[in-house]
């Protein structure tokens, strides 16, 4: 079945690419149904298959490919237009997206992209600062708090002086 479809699609390129003025898409179809027969002697009977096909997306790469003759694939989806997707275009039909295959959907989840990469990598810039920010913001609580111990008129009691002295003993050592 795909065999056959993969050449109907290949005789219906060509029959869009001898398109003339005044023909319609069903003129285009019938012309490519006898590019068909000329070319494999017999008459292609899976045409319902073929216009449920049409709008996939392997099917739009393989039409452009063969039209751009560059043997570079082109998603149907990007800027440029070539006549199979203005003709999916015309009957109001968009190209359905391919779902990733089995592999590279387990190769994506086993591994990580270079944007986690670097987004782990600035969220471990920002936590370092973010550390070295509450270091400067401890210290600077602690020297009020002692400047607020020794500018006490008053005497202060023992716990308060064991404080004062832990803290001078803290400033001095760092």
């Amino acid at each position: 079945m795909n065999d056959f479809v993969c050449k109907f699609c290949g005789a219906y390129v060509a029959a869009t690419r001898h398109k003339t003025s005044g023909q319609n898409e069903a003129d285009t179809v019938k012309v490519a149904h006898e590019i068909f027969y000329n070319d494999h002697k017999i008459k292609f009977n899976l045409h319902h298959a073929w216009e449920e096909l049409r709008n996939d997306q392997k099917w739009c790469e393989v039409a452009s490919t063969k039209i751009d003759g560059s043997g570079k694939k082109r998603n149907c989806d990007d800027g440029a237009k070539s006549e199979s997707s203005q003709v999916t275009s015309n009957l109001g039909d968009q190209p359905t997206k391919r779902p990733p295959g089995v592999k590279a959907a387990k190769g994506a989840s086993g591994k990580r992209s270079l944007a986690d990469h670097e987004a782990v990598s600035e969220f471990q810039t920002m936590w370092s600062i973010k550390e070295k920010d509450l270091a400067v913001k401890e210290k600077l609580s602690r020297m009020g708090l002692l400047d607020s111990l020794i500018s006490k008129k008053e005497t202060l009691s023992e716990c308060e002086e064991a404080l004062k002295q832990k803290l001078i003993t803290e400033m001095l050592s760092n």
